[in-house]
């Protein structure tokens, strides 16, 4: 019988030479100052791209009513530039109003100051102070005294002194007038027609300009790249349109509500808290002050300023709890220290602007950063998603023998996924990622023991679930869980496989034989095995897992002792082609007519077909799923198969 050599293929850690290292910080270095010399430019540029991405939807629905593309763009961008337009007059309009109110409110504003300066303990110093700081600014502020002339200044003397002189600017003709009336008008106007052309530009261009993306970013493979990005598209599209619909809503219901309190201006606030509340955290607080100061100065009493504190109490919470995450999910899929990060950044770099810009530019580069390889690195550093995959985070849970926190993480998953899944796609990963070390030589004995040692206490704390698909709707507890499930596979889970009972057990099954699952050569393997008996025994099936000591004489005669129906030899860590034949002879020498698995649970890239017949194994498997089904359908009786086909059909 030809020999199979048995292969582990370890990734070599990626090292990066100081001259790459050098080069990259320079091209950040860079892309921050263009960016930040270049503003002028590059703010309506952005701002062109995310009008892009919230008007792109209502293009294509134009477009689907038969519109031509061009009369599509074209209608979308007058109606919401004019909505902006119209927004901004009231805004202005608003405030020059309030601006002119402004002298009226002084007097309830003083009483309320004296009030507070005469009001509670240790009022006293306070007012003191007060006082002090205002009569020093009184005194600074006092115009210097001329000095007296003397009476006995002789004539010559004072008909030598200076005549001031005054001097006085002619009145500002038409032309001048005009120029200072337009003067504070030319950024803004010029800033709003750069960003309508863009966004003109971008809607007709939107698939030439997604192309010559792909083609900077690379061609490999292009089917999944355009896929990419058409999802990151309507992703992004569909983020930015919902959010601006929630804000927008959440404007509506600040301008109404304090509008119905009596606040002056109640139009201005509400636009203004639809914008701020693009501002990541401190947007709606920005937002109440303004009001909350107003209401202060009109109301005599406290009652305008308690409810119009009490309306933003109520609806941030409302907004922010309940109404985004029914919207556009759990959140942006940003971390919170990247998006407090992002909004320092963007506002050293380009000001106000760039802080109401933060989170949407920030999006951006994740959601880019998520399906573009190059840009992967803005995914790990920016977004909310884990930066080690589920397997590693379990692995290294275990290394560092914690198994509370590594059972607590598994619950949230299980809410989702069934634990057959949970084992093949994540716990057994994370053993093949200690299978690996094991190979380098970095995983000794006494880590190995702690590994099984913890393995053992996490299948202790799992054992209540049973191994079935959960019902949908539970969702994920945080960024973590929710990454481990989007990476479990639960198209083959254990929802098609059945629960024997035991009149459906042949009578080797059922006599006290059961499955014996035997770690083939370490800690790893036994670690497998007792995984495999735990999701065995969910399905009707007495199984135990015995170390690989079970291989050895002894072992061997307590298990001729005890008949087994089935043995499974699990083999997860390193091994060779010579273990594995001289194990199963020796089994099928002594268990002649027990049935033989070879659970070849490390993956490896070799042929196994010569593993299989009668005088080795019976069959092989490569995952716990698959040798939980060869072992149901072993263990099955005729009856109960025909039975299940006819039910099935």
């Amino acid at each position: 019988m030809p020999a199979i050599e048995v292969t582990h293929t370890v990734a070599a850690p990626s090292t990066r030479s100081p001259a790459d290292v050098v080069s990259n910080v320079a091209i950040g270095v860079f892309i921050v100052a263009a960016l930040y010399f270049g503003r002028e430019v590059f703010v309506p540029v952005a701002l062109a791209i995310l009008f892009s991405f919230v008007l792109a939807p209502l293009v294509k629905g134009l477009q689907k009513l038969r519109a031509p593309r061009a009369l599509a763009v074209f209608v979308v961008v007058l109606i919401a530039f004019a909505t902006l337009a119209a927004l901004t007059m009231a805004m202005v309009g608003q405030a020059t109003q309030l601006a002119s109110e402004l002298p009226t409110y002084q007097s309830t504003i003083r009483a309320k100051i004296a009030a507070l300066k005469g009001s509670g303990a240790g009022s006293g110093v306070l007012s003191r102070a007060a006082d002090v700081l205002q009569d020093l600014s009184k005194e600074l502020d006092r115009p210097k005294a001329e000095s007296p002339v003397p009476s006995e200044t002789p004539g010559p003397a004072r008909a030598g002194r200076p005549i001031p002189v005054e001097v006085h600017q002619p009145e500002p003709g038409a032309i001048e007038t005009l120029q200072a009336f337009l003067a504070p008008l030319i950024h803004p106007l010029t800033t709003t027609g750069i960003v309508l052309i863009f966004v003109v530009f971008i809607l007709l261009k939107r698939e030439d300009l997604r192309n010559r993306f792909i083609r900077l970013t690379g061609t490999y493979d292009l089917q999944k790249t355009t896929a990419a990005f058409d999802d990151a598209g309507k992703r992004l599209s569909r983020l930015f349109l919902t959010q601006l619909i929630v804000n927008a809503g959440f404007g509506v219901v600040i301008g109404c509500g304090l509008a119905a309190i009596g606040v002056p201006s109640a139009l201005l606030w509400g636009i203004l808290a639809a914008i701020l509340r693009f501002i990541p955290y401190l947007g709606a607080v920005l937002s109440a002050v303004f009001p909350m100061v107003i209401a202060a100065s009109v109301d005599p009493g406290w009652m305008m300023l308690v409810w119009t504190a009490a309306l933003f109490v109520i609806a941030e919470p409302l907004v922010g709890h309940v109404i985004e995450p029914l919207a556009y999910g759990r959140s942006t899929g940003l971390s919170p220290i990247a998006i407090v990060v992002a909004a320092t950044f963007w506002t050293w770099l380009w000001g106000p602007i760039g802080l109401v810009l933060a989170t949407p530019l920030t999006v951006c580069l994740v959601v880019l950063g998520r399906h573009v390889e190059r840009l992967e690195f803005l995914d790990v550093m920016l977004g909310d998603r884990p930066a080690l995959s589920a397997p590693e985070i379990f692995y290294q849970r275990i290394l560092a023998g914690d198994p509370a926190e590594a059972a607590d993480k598994a619950e949230e998953v299980l809410k989702e996924r069934s634990l057959s899944a949970y084992y093949d796609e994540v716990a057994l990963e994370g053993l093949r990622l200690a299978a690996a070390d094991e190979a380098r030589g970095v995983l000794d004995a006494p880590r190995r023991n702690q590994i099984l040692a913890t393995i053992r206490e996490v299948l202790e704390d799992l054992s209540d679930h049973d191994d079935g698909r959960p019902s949908r709707g539970a969702g994920a507890a945080d960024a973590e869980t929710e990454a481990a499930v989007e990476q479990t596979n639960e198209q083959e889970g254990a929802s098609d496989l059945p629960v024997l009972t035991a009149a459906e057990l042949k009578d080797t099954f059922r006599d006290g034989g059961g499955v014996i699952c035997i770690g083939a050569r370490s800690q790893l393997d036994e670690a497998a095995a007792l995984m495999l008996g735990q999701i065995l025994e969910k399905h009707g099936l007495a199984a135990e897992a015995l170390p690989p000591t079970a291989l050895l004489a002894p072992g061997m005669e307590r298990l001729a002792a005890r008949g087994p129906a089935l043995i499974c030899l699990c083999y997860i860590g390193p091994h060779n082609a010579a273990h594995v034949k001289y194990a199963l002879r020796r089994l099928r020498r002594r268990l002649p007519m027990a049935i033989l698995v070879l659970g070849e649970l490390s993956q490896v890239s070799s042929p196994l077909a010569d593993i299989k017949g009668p005088l080795l194994a019976d069959d092989v498997e490569t995952s716990l799923r698959g040798i939980c089904r060869l072992c149901l359908q072993f263990a099955e009786t005729t009856d109960a198969a025909g039975g299940q086909a006819r039910h099935l059909e």
